[in-house]
């Protein structure tokens, strides 16, 4: 973008917002480099990945659960290792103890990261595949770790050398230490003393004597004090092993040198990938600082328009700024809303001084940039176009330096807005043709608003100029917009209204700030009689459109409770259906226990008697029919039950008929299939083995099927048949009761001899051989059953029964 008036719409402030969201020097030059761009594509691909990260922190901040994925904030409070990461670039270079250290804590962190965000790759992959890019850091780190202190020193175990090295050298500091203690008490009643203890002068071990002492006792003095009072003498007896203290001193310091180049060529093996891991650390601060502010000033994803139809969208929009400095009071700024589009371009906002227009203005502004930088904005909803110049005119510009005064500014600036303007221009103007006389002001404002019109940019403007209201409601593409202003107090409310203008109430607002009453009431009689009359209808057109929109809320309000209330009688109805329902299923399942009890009894009395096992099978045969046939029954009794319930209550829409669905027909215990459907109302079904062609009124229920046919209700089933393929031809009834059993076979049996099939399986299994011969009993018996007899060992030998049926 190539203007964007980043000074007028504090984009620098905005930049130092974002930046207290981050915790090192890196994420703070990221927030620093944002600008805004017009790559839609990009742009979109970033605030997706703002978004993901707007998840994450909310899922870190949810109580976490045993056995889920679980989002883990990420931490990036480290001390900035960039410095240390360039110097890997230069051959021969070696690191400081406290650079390797922090660039150690980096890597460490860094892997972290990657494992973290590995995790909860199926929630997050955008976050995930961001950090799938950090390099393996594991080895290296085992490697070094532990060798450099906190303090910065090199630890003991970094090396065998240097351990053995340190150890030497305390114990020569104890044998110089011993040597000097020997002294001191030797040269204690001398006076020679100053004081009795031991100090370190120029790397050496030194004990302080008066200066009359020097040729009294043999040694070296290595400086006075500050008084000229003390000598600090090392005596000859300790020389030597200052000496050699000094030589293991100097030794360690190589081995030190050598270990921080070693760990250094470590570090630089890595290099390409450490620069990398820095790169991705650095985008995943920015992204999560990004986030912070987004989930702190309750922002949301803007969305871009298409380049064809292209729209400004701002629903409840906050300046950030305004609404931080808020925060702080304890207060909330008055959201604004506005809609822009492809017909109406541009808005002029007019209304009463200190009423909010300029910060209008600005939070337009402001939220385009930040969007285009790919940050979320703060309002309820957002959509933009993509613009390539972000022209603004906001505030006085005047300049003693320059010699421009505050209309002569004003035109300058407005002269090359015009000369850059595009189609795929944002223009904001303050206060458009001030400064000069108010009808060429005026005249001037609708000839510039008109060229931007003209251009196809998207224009937002402020005025109090009469003639530039009157432009407004008369110029199509263009749409007034008021700010709020409180008759009673007067005071303003800060709110905008689209589509009427707004009275300036100067003279209102100059009482309110305690301007004189005598001068408020000479400057109304100074006012023409056609000023007050313009005053008098925008004030009268304005308590109308606010009294509109009272009553939009009102109807809004109103629709929203009847939606409650018939959501709330549809739930009360479906709760008294679904029990009067279960209350009839209770009592059918009470009813069928004792009917298949006493059935039961009569089957067993007759199975005791000799000779009739033929009477038994066929009683079976006629319980199972009679249990079917009640279960229809009662399907039809609950079916029925339900319908008047519905004719009585809350009578839901009859879902449309359709070719392919199934129905359930008035006087017809099964379900059946639509044909067709004609023009004149009636419908073709095939019920069974049976066609008719009826009135759709006949068709109590559509119960399923068809494309795009209706949904079954809530409380009622459909069970279909068995659908009779190459690869299902066989019932399975191991485990069953033997009057289960039967039933199941029977029904099997009707629906394979329907289904044109010629032979069955049935598998019932070894054990007691009840089932078996309870099956053996019902195929003898059956008249569809042409002969049965046991399966092949490949079908289950003794296990199971093959049954031929009778061609139909």
């Amino acid at each position: 973008m190539k203007y964007f008036s980043s000074e007028l719409l504090e984009f620098d402030s905005l930049k130092a917002l974002i930046a207290r969201y981050a915790s090192t020097p890196m994420g703070r030059a990221a927030v620093e480099a944002l600008a805004p761009g017009t790559d839609q594509d990009r742009l979109a691909c970033s605030l997706a990945e703002t978004a993901e990260a707007m998840d994450y922190l909310r899922a870190a901040a949810r109580p976490r659960t045993t056995g889920a994925e679980t989002a883990v904030r990420l931490r990036f409070d480290l001390p900035d290792p960039s410095h240390a990461v360039r110097k890997l670039q230069i051959e021969g270079v070696v690191l400081e103890p406290l650079e390797i250290l922090h660039l150690i804590a980096f890597l460490d962190r860094a892997a972290d990261a990657r494992a973290l965000l590995a995790a909860v790759m199926e929630r997050f992959p955008r976050l995930s595949a961001r950090a799938a890019s950090i390099g393996e850091f594991r080895p290296l780190l085992k490697a070094l770790s532990g060798k450099v202190l906190p303090d910065g020193t090199i630890a003991d175990h970094a090396s065998v050398a240097l351990g053995r090295i340190r150890r030497d050298i305390e114990r020569q500091k104890k044998q110089i230490a011993e040597s000097l203690e020997r002294f001191l008490k030797l040269h204690r009643e001398d006076g020679v003393l100053q004081e009795e203890f031991v100090t370190i002068r120029n790397e050496r071990f030194v004990v302080p004597v008066v200066p009359g002492a020097r040729r009294r006792i043999d040694g070296v003095i290595h400086g006075t004090s500050g008084t000229g009072h003390t000598l600090f003498l090392e005596p000859l007896e300790t020389i030597e092993l200052n000496n050699e203290l000094v030589r293991l001193d100097e030794e360690e310091t190589r081995e030190v040198y050598r270990i921080l180049a070693e760990m250094t060529g470590h570090l630089r093996g890595y290099k390409d990938s450490v620069a990398r891991a820095l790169e991705v650390m650095s985008g995943l601060e920015f992204l999560f600082a990004k986030a912070q502010f987004a989930l702190d000033f309750e922002c949301v994803i803007p969305v871009f328009s298409p380049a064809g139809s292209r729209r400004l969208h701002l629903a409840e929009a906050r300046h950030p700024l305004l609404d931080d400095v808020l925060r702080r009071q304890q207060r909330r700024p008055v959201p604004v809303s506005l809609t822009l589009d492809e017909q109406q371009r541009t808005l002029l906002i007019s209304g009463p001084n200190t009423g909010g227009k300029t910060v209008t203005m600005k939070t337009v502004g402001l939220l385009a940039l930040m969007a285009q930088c790919a940050l979320p904005v703060p309002c309820a909803a957002a959509e933009f176009p993509i613009f390539h110049e972000i022209l603004a005119d906001i505030g006085d510009q005047q300049s003693i330096e320059e010699s421009l005064s505050t209309f002569s500014a004003h035109i300058s600036r407005v002269r090359d807005m015009l000369a850059a303007a595009t189609r795929d221009s944002l223009v904001l103007m303050d206060e458009l043709g001030r400064a000069t006389d108010p009808e060429e002001g005026g005249a001037l404002g609708v000839a510039i608003l008109d060229r931007f019109l003209g251009s196809g940019s998207f224009t937002v403007a402020s005025t109090h100029l009469v003639a530039l209201k009157i432009f407004g409601a008369n110029t199509p593409g263009v749409v007034n917009g008021s700010m709020g202003f409180d008759d009673q107090t007067l005071e303003p409310t800060f709110g905008l209204r689209m589509g009427a203008p707004g009275r300036s109430a100067g003279l209102d607002i100059a009482q309110r700030l305690g301007m004189p009453r005598d001068v408020i009431e000479r400057a109304r009689a100074a006012m023409s009689s056609s000023e007050r009359d313009i005053a008098r209808f925008l004030a009268e057109l304005q308590a109308r459109l606010a009294n509109v929109q009272e009553l939009e809320r009102e109807v809004v309000d109103r629709r929203a409770a009847l939606a409650t209330r018939e959501q709330s009688l549809a739930k009360e109805w479906q709760q008294k259906e679904s029990e009067k329902l279960r209350e009839l299923a209770r009592r059918s399942d009470a009813l069928m226990a004792r009917f298949e009890e006493q059935a039961g009894e009569a089957i067993h009395s007759i199975l005791e008697r000799a000779g009739e096992r033929k009477a038994a099978v066929q009683a079976r045969r006629s319980v199972a029919k009679t249990k079917r046939e009640f279960r229809q029954e009662m399907e039809a009794t609950l079916l029925s039950t339900r319908d008047e319930a519905r004719q009585g209550g809350l009578a839901a829409s009859k879902p449309k008929i359709v070719e392919g669905a199934r129905v359930r027909l008035r006087d017809i215990r099964e379900p059946a299939t639509v044909l067709r459907v004609f023009d004149n109302g009636e419908v073709e079904v095939q019920a069974g083995f049976m066609k008719m062609r009826l009135e759709a009124e006949e068709v109590l229920e559509v119960i399923g099927g068809g494309a795009g046919g209706p949904k079954l209700p809530a409380n009622v089933s459909y069970h279909a048949g068995p659908a009779w393929s190459v690869s299902y031809r066989e019932i399975n009834v191991i485990g069953k009761r033997a009057e289960e059993a039967i039933e199941e076979v029977d029904k099997f049996l009707d629906s394979a001899v329907l289904g044109g099939v010629q032979r069955v399986r049935i598998v019932h299994g070894h054990g007691m051989g009840i089932l078996k011969r309870a099956v053996n009993e019902l195929l003898t018996a059956s008249p569809h059953v042409a002969k049965h007899y046991p399966a092949p060992p490949g079908e289950g030998g003794t296990g199971a029964t093959i049954a031929e049926l009778r061609e139909t």
